[in-house]
């Protein structure tokens, strides 16, 4: 079977919260669908003309269309440990950087379902990469885990060889059938990595390919742009088959679906970037008759209200330490609801891509119109050390791919792109996203934009003092102590996996 084939076929097969009272209507179920590294706007209700996302699209033309929904961080872990907490990654102490632990002391929704009669389960990826057993878990924040069916004949490279849509049904017929349920499904794609030309080969054309102007408009890129729009319809054909399941159920609509990713596009300046193709998810969300169809929302959102909005539809309360604010009221009525002013992001280590596995500290505040970036060690660098590790590429921060390649190749070519993607950063960056969506213009030291930035920069470093963030509060080192499970390069310095940095943990 070639792989156009199995493609066509296989799957076929303000920030407090407040004490909210409970809502007085059935307990709906709860499918939330996450991919891994995909960014708006790339599906076809976007207008994106070079993927392909027919069960998202169905979902934004039965449901709401959002336009402005941004993650926690530009990470796979501490953004998923947002999601499940409702809280800022600089509150979420170890979770809240790269494949590390997750404090038992740390409060997910999902636990909070659970208690109030929901049934779990999730397949793919869940909260990760880290280490939840020895932080003393029983088993993975998002819940128990029903990925055991796996095809019979693997699916080509960098696919996943795990029949998500297949386990969802596995759990719909374990589950009790008067009981609600909580189902995370996380593909594992489009994350890297893909079969390279997998994208030409499918058919698709090099000419639809919209390249983000942060990237080198090259041939080079363009298919590896299609590479990952093949890999995001895979996501996207197990959520359409998941949605043929509910339907053959008849739970279709009594089901809150939430379709969405837990990060940026794997590509230089995107993921593991406080930038808009880092930050900036799409989200699509269809609730039978609670929602009307055919809405598209402005309204800003952030991955902490997931969930006190899950927990407010569960008719829950939801917890004063949670940190997110419930949109459920938005999706109950169009003029309903509280409205953000702002929205705020975080990141700190990603991989190990520096001299004694140091991160790169940024925040941020995004607006309707404009994206504050506030670099706190500007002296390191952004995408990681250009050597040092052994190996021979460097910029770790960024996932190895024929983009980040080429652009090295290629950098004389493409000197300001590829200096935007990889050179040193100044403290500040401010971006004027209505006229600048690529972030290519640092308008930090334009004397016209001064007002702008310090108004920005001071709402921020309000909310991270409110939030205690240790980065304000005078221990911000301790962020550099926290064990990483994953790979460890061979930089100088501490590189220990899965342990303290005692250098940086009594600080």
């Amino acid at each position: 079977m070639n792989r156009r084939r199995f493609l066509a076929t296989s799957v076929a097969a303000g920030l407090s919260a407040v004490l909210c009272a409970p809502l007085k209507r059935k307990q709906p179920n709860i499918l939330f669908a996450i991919a891994d590294d995909w960014s708006w706007p790339h599906a076809g209700v976007y207008g994106c003309q070079f993927v392909d996302t027919p069960a998202f699209d169905r979902l934004a033309q039965e449901g709401i269309l959002f336009h402005n929904v941004f993650c926690a961080a530009p990470q796979c872990s501490p953004n998923r440990a947002s999601i499940l907490t409702g809280r800022y990654i600089w509150q979420n102490e170890e979770a809240g950087t790269h494949a590390s632990l997750f404090p038992t002391k740390l409060k997910v929704f999902t636990d909070m379902l659970e208690s109030a009669g929901y049934t779990l389960g999730y397949t793919g990826k869940p909260w990760g990469p880290g280490n939840w057993k020895d932080s003393g878990w029983n088993r993975n924040p998002a819940g128990p885990q029903f990925s055991s069916i796996q095809y019979d004949r693997r699916p080509p490279q960098g696919i996943r060889n795990l029949d998500y849509a297949a386990n969802f049904r596995d759990f719909l017929t374990d589950k009790s059938e008067n009981s609600p349920f909580f189902f995370w499904y996380g593909a594992s794609e489009p994350h890297r990595s893909y079969a390279k030309g997998i994208g030409i080969e499918e058919g698709k054309s090099i000419e639809n390919v919209t390249v983000p102007k942060f990237l080198p408009d090259h041939p080079e890129i363009r298919s590896d742009l299609l590479d990952y729009a093949v890999e995001v319809e895979w996501f996207d054909r197990h959520l359409g088959d998941m949605l043929k399941l509910l339907e053959e159920r008849g739970e279709l609509d009594n089901t809150l679906i939430v379709a969405t990713s837990d990060n940026g596009m794997p590509f230089p300046r995107a993921k593991a970037n406080l930038y808009e193709y880092g930050i900036h998810m799409p989200l699509a969300i269809r609730w039978g008759n609670q929602v009307k169809s055919g809405r598209e929302s402005e309204k800003l959102i952030s991955f902490v209200d997931f969930a006190p909005t899950f927990l407010r539809a569960a008719g829950l309360d939801v917890p004063e330490d949670m940190s997110g604010m419930s949109f459920l009221e938005h999706l109950l009525s169009p003029d309903s609801g509280r409205s953000r002013e702002h929205i705020l992001a975080g990141r700190e280590r990603h991989t190990h891509a520096r001299p004694d596995n140091l991160g790169y500290p940024s925040r941020c505040i995004r607006t309707d119109q404009f994206l504050y970036i506030w670099n706190m060690k500007p002296d390191r660098w952004p995408a990681g050390d250009p050597e040092g590790s052994g190996e021979p590429e460097g910029y770790h921060d960024i996932d190895g791919c024929p983009s980040k390649t080429f652009m090295l190749e290629f950098r004389s070519e493409y000197p300001k792109l590829v200096s935007l993607a990889l050179d040193k950063r100044p403290e500040e960056e401010l971006y004027d996203i209505q006229n600048d969506p690529y972030c290519l213009n640092n308008l930090a030291v334009d004397p016209d934009f001064q007002d702008v930035k310090s108004s920005l920069h001071a709402t921020l470093e309000q909310v991270l003092t409110e939030t205690q963030d240790p980065r304000v509060m005078g221990n911000g080192d301790i962020w550099e102590s926290y064990p990483r499970f994953n790979r460890m390069r061979d930089f100088p310095g501490f590189k220990k996996q899965g342990e303290y940095n005692p250098e940086y943990q009594s600080r």
